[in-house]
């Protein structure tokens, strides 16, 4: 197991492992389908307007869409080398993907699948989240002991705030758009 994202509309966990996508059932605790991903599927996040999730292949550099509904894929969308991390903005339906090699966050516009910006970060970014409150995205970088802050609307970096060494998670709460970042290297 990798990554697990919750659909609350659905009641509906979406896991990546290995090969591919699990989907658990949250009423009975039980595994309902089973989705081939390509290669090495690994971050996921979901739209829960769309029930549409989105799957990052490391290897492969795609980001699988999958049908909540059918539970199938529909689509591969090319983005950055070593797509690692996503995460979704449902207020604008619009997808990012952290791409550790290039050091770089592709935007995907869902309507489309289709990269529509693709946007330098620091070196190594891991993880990304998104205040969909604000239409900012937080972007770790591992490599240089930062986070990048994008505004979704010009898509651009607008600050880096230094954290602790290696920074490998990041979450927003969004009542309070305050954002927390794990610090692997330094246990903060």
């Amino acid at each position: 197991v990798v990554r697990v994202a919750v659909d609350p509309g659905t009641h509906t966990a979406y896991v990546t492992y290995g090969g591919g996508v699990s989907v658990i059932n949250e009423a009975t605790n039980t595994v309902t389908a089973y989705i081939p991903v390509d290669i090495m599927p690994w971050g996921v996040a979901l739209d829960p307007g769309t029930h549409t999730a989105y799957v990052t292949d490391v290897v492969a550099d795609v980001v699988a869409v999958i049908d909540e509904a059918t539970n199938k894929v529909t689509a591969y969308i090319p983005v950055g080398i070593g797509a690692f991390a996503v995460a979704v903005d449902p207020g604008t339906h619009t997808a990012y993907v952290t791409n550790q090699v290039d050091a770089t966050v592709s935007v995907i516009d869902e309507a489309t699948n289709t990269v529509t910006a693709t946007i330098p970060v620091g070196n190594m970014p891991l993880a990304v989240a998104v205040d969909p409150g604000t239409h900012t995205a937080y972007v770790t970088n591992q490599g240089d002991a930062m986070v990048s802050v994008i505004d979704e609307a010009t898509n651009t970096v607008t600050a880096t705030i230094p954290v602790g060494n290696n920074p490998v998670e990041v979450v927003v709460d969004p009542g309070t758009h305050t954002s927390y970042v794990t610090n692997q290297g330094d246990d903060t």
